[in-house]
């Protein structure tokens, strides 16, 4: 290992977003990684889209839920967040007492990149009658300019908690607002947003995988475009889907979303095949690549070195925490 301090090491991250300096190879990164945790009062949260080392060395896994949850209760000194950037940024709009590391800055997020600031500030403003849930995924800035925050698990809820006559904007996934729709019947003004991974899956493909496993299930994310969800036995957030394949008599399933879940699942079920369900392109694969630019190495070096860092200006974290919070309130209140 290179002998750099930490100060230096932050100098050293410039324009590639991560520590890039050789990692020893005789290192066993799990064992390294567990004594920086006792060491320095840190927690490592991931998400389920992570690779399996990294999950198999997370104190906790779980959806955007779960973790901003976590995040909320932690007592640890430093949050290492091994997901994409909104991630860290709302365990910091929580925490702003605490050091928040990601492994690599460049960590981002397709879904939320559809929707910049200022155009949605705009957007906005057209409509000043309705209140504004905005998922998850989305900059720390759509936030501020949000009235409600929700993810995947709870946007159902978050929804009917408003008044029937309430007039709502739904952003930034155009997908799961469509879906939301359907499900509540609320009729919604929806941003044109979209998750590039769960907008790749080619229906034909997935037809064609039925026939070849007649008893496999179909189970979906709801970011997926409407016609898998109108073909799927199971729709639900990454959490909900991995609970349906633990209390579900099926032995196979077809599985809608990030390819990462899988390793969650097949350890619930080690007795069960989950297979990824095929893209619309060339690669066999349905990864996330802003997702999978986390590696264990890296991992690591963000621990070891205490950087990158993630830092917010302090009049847009607290905007920010404001409908975090009113989420986090309505979440409670329902039991989720």
């Amino acid at each position: 290992m290179a002998d750099i301090n930490i100060e230096f090491a932050r100098q050293k991250i410039g324009q590639k977003g991560f520590l890039d300096i050789p990692v020893d190879a005789r290192l066993d990164l799990f064992r390294e990684i567990e004594a920086l945790k006792q060491k320095k009062n840190a927690i490592v949260l991931a998400h389920y889209y992570q690779e399996a080392d990294i999950q198999d060395v997370a104190d906790y896994i779980g959806d955007s839920l779960g973790l901003a949850q976590e995040a909320e209760k932690t007592q640890a000194d430093i949050i290492v967040f091994a997901g994409v950037h909104f991630m860290a940024e709302t365990a910091k709009i929580l925490n702003p007492g605490k050091k928040v590391l990601l492994p690599d800055l460049k960590a981002g997020c397709s879904l939320a990149d559809s929707a910049p600031a200022d155009l949605f500030r705009a957007f906005k403003e057209k409509h000043p009658d309705h209140v504004v849930i905005s998922y998850i995924n989305c900059s720390a800035e759509i936030k501020a300019l949000s009235d409600i925050i929700c993810t995947s698990s709870n946007a159902e809820k978050i929804v009917e908690s408003l008044p029937p006559e309430q007039k709502i904007i739904f952003a930034p996934d155009k997908n799961l607002g469509a879906y939301l729709v359907r499900k509540t019947g609320r009729d919604m003004v929806l941003w044109n947003g979209a998750c590039m991974v769960h907008e790749i899956f080619s229906l034909e493909k997935i037809t064609k995988l039925k026939i070849r496993h007649p008893k496999a299930k179909l189970i979906a994310h709801p970011e997926c475009e409407e016609p898998i969800l109108r073909v799927a036995d199971f729709i639900g957030s990454t959490t909900g889907l991995l609970k349906y394949t633990q209390r579900d008599s099926s032995r196979e399933y077809i599985v809608a979303t990030e390819a990462g879940i899988l390793h969650q699942m097949q350890i619930a079920c080690p007795d069960k095949t989950f297979i990824p369900a095929p893209p619309d392109n060339h690669c066999a694969c349905n990864d996330c690549p802003h997702m999978k630019l986390n590696t264990l190495e890296k991992l690591y070096l963000c621990m070891e070195y205490e950087t990158p860092e993630l830092v917010m200006d302090e009049a847009l974290r607290e905007a920010a925490r404001k409908p975090i919070l009113r989420m986090l309130d309505i979440s409670a209140k329902a039991g989720l």
